[in-house]
Formats: C-alpha cells, structure tokens, sequence
C-alpha cells in the first residue's frame, strides 16, 4: 500500500483559521450609537494597496451601511487606484475617490444614508501599539483627534503615556561600576 501524506483534521483547521487571519479585516468600530469624535473606528490594512485591501474590508462593513456606495481616501496616502472597484455583490461597483482635504490618516465609507469614517493604522505599525490604536479609536464616547490616536502607534509618546497614566520604568543602570 502506498504511502500518502496525512494531513491531520488540526492541521487543516489550523490552516483555514491561518488564512481567515490574514484574509480578514483587522477592524474595530465603535458600538452603534450617537456619533462622537473623529472616526467612528480604526482599520489595520496589511498593504498600501486600497484595490486590495478594500474587497476584505467592504464586506465587514455592510452591516452597518447595508450597501456601500464610495469610498473617499487622501490622494497621498495611497498610490494610484482605479476610480470604480468591483464590489462582488448585486450592489454593483463601488466608486474609490481620492482627495487632498481629508486626513491622511483616515479613509471614509459611504452608503445610501450613512457614512463611516476609520482611523487608518499604517500596515507596519507595531502590532502591539496598533492593536491598541484598534481598540482605542472603537471605544464608545472617544473623541480623540486622528492626530491624538496616532500619537499612541509612536513607541516614545506610548511610553511616555504609559508612565504618566501610572506605569514605571525601571531606573537605568548606569556604566558598570559607576
């Protein structure tokens, strides 16, 4: 009898969960309620590529929108994109429109009556410090500016934040026997 590979049933579990991490939308809105601040939650893309990112993100965002129409981005954040996307569903495509007034730092999602507006974390930014801008920026009744959320992706005014909101770093030690 001949030898085949076994793939065990965890293996190939943990192989779809692997590609539903990297294919998902690292996403956090705030709860629905009355509009307060700035954005109305945070996205982590994994590339400066809209044309690609936005087909994992737009779906994710429906729910809330129930069809999404356009999508406005500042024209320096992004490299060049094609004006229309198409959106996969009966909605038809969706129209990308690039602008130099919005901040650079956010992206809006717009549909028939409402629209969305997310904080965009850069695709390298520290993991730890963006998973924190994600929740911060969803928190219900934030009203950090953009310019505030992204101060916290900055290791130093994280840091700096951390001590006066009452953590400690340890004392430097100084030159050995000094």
């Amino acid at each position: 009898m001949k030898s085949v590979p076994h793939t065990t049933h965890a293996m190939r579990v943990a192989q779809a969960a692997e590609e539903l991490r990297h294919h998902a939308p690292r996403l956090r809105l705030k709860p629905e309620a009355p509009t307060t601040g700035w954005v109305d939650g945070a996205w982590w893309p994994r590339s400066l590529d809209l044309t690609a990112e936005l087909p994992s993100l737009l779906p994710a965002l429906t729910a809330r929108l129930d069809r999404i129409e356009r999508v406005t981005y500042h024209l320096a954040a992004w490299p060049p994109t094609p004006r229309r996307l198409r959106s996969g569903d009966e909605h038809g495509d969706v129209r990308l429109e690039g602008f130099r007034s919005p901040h650079a730092a956010t992206l809006t999602v717009i549909g028939p009556r409402h629209r969305l507006t997310l904080l965009v974390i850069p695709p390298d930014a520290d993991p730890d410090l963006a998973r924190h801008a994600l929740l911060t920026a969803a928190r219900r009744g934030n009203d950090d500016t953009v310019d505030t959320l992204l101060a916290a992706l900055d290791e130093d005014t994280a840091v700096q934040r951390w001590e006066v909101e009452g953590g400690r770093l340890p004392a430097q030690a100084g030159p050995a026997g000094a």
